[in-house]
């Protein structure tokens, strides 16, 4: 039996990413080009409490970047952890049947390494995150790392284009809030225009 030590596997499940997917329905910024009945509807008394509402959006999609933010680079430290345990994996594949000892160093801590001799085994312990270890055969090992691999590119794939979707919100957002602020400004050089000259 063998300890494959840095392979955490937490957050490469095969679900949606859950609360902080940016696709939610409702959550789309809106282009507000007429913004004369923009401030016409229910809700929209004046344009301070519309900038309000446009700050508040605004800053819960920067909580929402945040956090795929910290997944996205949770996720990209995760797949080169497991594509080596992979590699680890197919090498110990080929020398299970040999009769020598494997020579090999395993990382003990932070940059330090220990030679190991490592006896010819067709079993694995993997760390699954929160303290648990399994023990697997090497070719069910092989499986699930390989099934975490693929789950964790496509969830990073998901990542990625939620973080571009976040993005052309934060613009949409700005420059809505933009363009009220203008109406707002517009709207009261109309109204005192003495106050201009002045």
């Amino acid at each position: 039996m063998v300890l494959m030590r840095g392979v955490r596997m937490q957050g490469c499940k095969d679900v949606s990413l859950g609360m902080f997917s940016a696709h939610a329905p409702g959550d789309e910024a809106l282009c507000r080009e007429d913004v004369e009945s923009f401030m016409k509807q229910p809700g929209n008394e004046t344009a301070d409490v519309v900038l309000k509402k446009l700050d508040e959006q605004y800053q819960k999609y920067k909580f929402l970047e945040l956090n795929l933010a910290q997944k996205k680079r949770r996720l990209k430290s995760q797949i080169p952890e497991i594509k080596q345990t992979l590699e680890i994996l197919k090498h110990m594949q080929k020398k299970k049947d040999s009769s020598h000892p494997m020579e090999t160093r395993f990382l003990l801590a932070d940059n330090l390494y220990c030679k190991a001799s490592v006896p010819p085994t067709d079993k694995v312990c993997l760390w699954l995150g929160a303290n648990v270890m399994l023990e697997y055969d090497i070719d069910e090992a092989q499986a699930l790392l390989e099934k975490n691999l693929s789950t964790a590119t496509k969830n990073l794939d998901l990542l990625e284009e939620d973080l571009d979707f976040l993005r052309d919100q934060f613009t949409t957002t700005e420059v809505n809030m933009a363009r009220v602020y203008n109406w707002d400004v517009k709207r009261r050089n109309k109204q005192d225009p003495s106050e201009n000259k002045a």
